[in-house]
């Protein structure tokens, strides 16, 4: 069982920048994908960017062009730099870790299938 700790959540003015971190207890990537998920007060949770084993990236439209997402295995983190940040951005933020089960666009839509949660860092965009 891998643990996943988020870090970087911050309260920043719209147009602004901010790095989340996730660091796993142990190499999840081993035939795992990785992801960035948020979820916002009464609103479901929403996929933002997966990566694979091989370095293939997903991102969901609602990011792509703002947010990148990097991985460093040696150190065993998954990295979200998030530019031009917006109000509706705020939420708490998720890393995820599991098998394939399907292809990243899948798996960025549906939440349960991804197997190892963190509990998350807030970023509040005003």
């Amino acid at each position: 069982h891998v643990q996943l700790v988020e870090s970087g959540g911050d309260s920043v003015q719209a147009g602004g920048s901010l790095t989340l971190s996730c660091r796993a207890s142990a190499d999840p990537l081993p035939g795992n994908n990785m992801a960035w998920f948020r979820q916002a007060p009464g609103k479901e949770r929403e996929g933002l960017a997966a990566v694979d084993r091989r370095g293939q990236i997903q991102y969901s439209e609602s990011v792509e062009g703002r947010f990148t997402v990097s991985r460093d295995r040696a150190n065993k983190t998954l990295d979200l730099q998030m530019n031009n940040l917006k109000p509706e951005d705020t939420a708490m933020y998720f890393c995820a870790s599991g098998p394939p089960t399907g292809t990243l666009a899948t798996m960025l839509r549906k939440p349960q299938l991804w197997l190892n949660w963190g509990q998350g860092t807030q970023v509040t965009v005003s």
